[in-house]
């Protein structure tokens, strides 16, 4: 019998069952940096990272609870967790958090940026962002390009966004960004924001060409989390009864977001989209050279970078 291939835009639906890799090697010595690091995906990470020894700095938005999950995690193993407060959706404290580190790190050996959100309304930061742009595009942006020379000081070092199979649904209109002219809608707006990324990372790509930093992203496992936590009631109830079951333990996600930083077979590779640790062919939209300049500049425009 004749056996058929999907098409580049349904490989996820097979991806998302194949074997994932591992990876035993040990970041011991390694200064990580993790935004998002107290629920779900970005705890996994944490505890995946804390396995492999790396000195970890934690950027979150909530200390008590930062506080909670660094003392469970060395009660049971001896490893470098600090914390650095930052809400990632706000354009001053993530400017903050980047001085802070920049001031109290030599050297940055990873940068993984997992901190993101989901809304079913347009809500706004307080500099007027739409919040979801801002936090899943914007601040990761701005993050990155703050703490890039650092990165490349360090090097060889990677740089790793937590992206999702969501920028399928697009939604991005750099003529509107903030969803002023348009009816909002939780996908789209959420796919406009990974698309950004997305088109961005390849310009930082060929930005950091022959420097030993690497820069991926990667979708990682449709799995449960604290994403969309913030909607109201009658979200979060159909999240718990209809979504949640329906997904994945996040350890899987902890363990590929450590194969795709620590582990040697990853040391050359840069600028590809990766659904857990199988490499995957995003969307055209997210492919476009031509927009991905456009965002880029206008990314650093709005993060006030030009200036």
């Amino acid at each position: 019998m004749k056996k058929y291939e999907l098409p580049d835009e349904l490989m996820f639906l097979r991806n998302s069952k194949a074997e994932q890799k591992v990876s035993s090697a040990s970041m011991k010595n390694k200064v990580v940096v993790l935004t998002g690091a107290t629920s779900g995906v970005g705890l996994e990470t944490l505890k995946q990272l804390a396995k492999g020894h790396a000195n970890i700095v934690m950027v979150v938005r909530n200390l008590k609870k930062a506080e909670e999950v660094r003392n469970s995690i060395l009660s049971m193993i001896d490893v470098s967790i600090d914390i650095v407060i930052a809400d990632f959706s706000r354009l001053d404290q993530v400017r903050h958090a980047a001085r802070i580190i920049l001031e109290k790190y030599p050297k940055i050996d990873v940068l993984i940026n997992c901190a993101g959100l989901h809304s079913t309304k347009a809500t706004y930061t307080p500099e007027g962002f739409e919040t979801v742009f801002f936090v899943n595009h914007l601040a990761s942006f701005i993050f990155t390009q703050l703490l890039l020379e650092r990165l490349i000081q360090s090097a060889p070092s990677r740089i790793l966004h937590i992206n999702s199979e969501g920028h399928r649904f697009n939604g991005l209109d750099i003529h509107d960004i903030h969803w002023k002219k348009r009816h909002y809608t939780g996908l789209r707006g959420y796919g406009a924001s990974k698309t950004a990324q997305l088109l961005t990372m390849w310009e930082v790509h060929d930005q950091l060409k022959n420097s030993g930093v690497t820069i991926n992203a990667m979708h990682p496992g449709d799995v449960r989390s604290s994403i969309g936590s913030n909607n109201g009631w009658l979200y979060r109830i159909f999240s718990k009864l209809v979504i949640q079951p329906m997904l994945k333990d996040p350890k899987i996600s902890g363990e590929a977001i450590y194969y795709l930083v620590a582990d040697p077979q990853m040391e050359n590779i840069s600028g590809k989209f990766f659904h857990l640790t199988v490499e995957e062919k995003p969307a055209k939209h997210a492919m476009d050279r031509t927009l991905g300049k456009q965002v880029y500049d206008l990314s650093i425009e709005l993060t006030g970078l030009s200036k």
